[in-house]
């Protein structure tokens, strides 16, 4: 499994851009489209908002990755 972390400046980030900055996808609208297929879960359950908003201490998965989101 990869562990990515990253640093949040700010109360949140939504979970589309989260994924695009990370590098998980090349933009939000494609960020968007994995939301929308079921595969991301937040903190061990299925997220399917695609801008949720994504704060501190959460654990976001999609596939064999693995997203830590710490304060910067």
């Amino acid at each position: 499994m990869q562990k990515l972390t990253f640093s949040l400046n700010g109360e949140f980030v939504e979970l589309n851009q989260l994924l695009k900055l990370v590098g998980l996808c090349d933009s939000g609208g494609a960020g968007k489209a994995i939301v929308a297929s079921g595969e991301v879960t937040v903190d061990g359950q299925q997220e399917l908002r695609k801008t949720a908003k994504i704060r501190v201490g959460q654990l976001v998965r999609l596939g064999d990755v693995q997203i830590r989101v710490e304060a910067e």
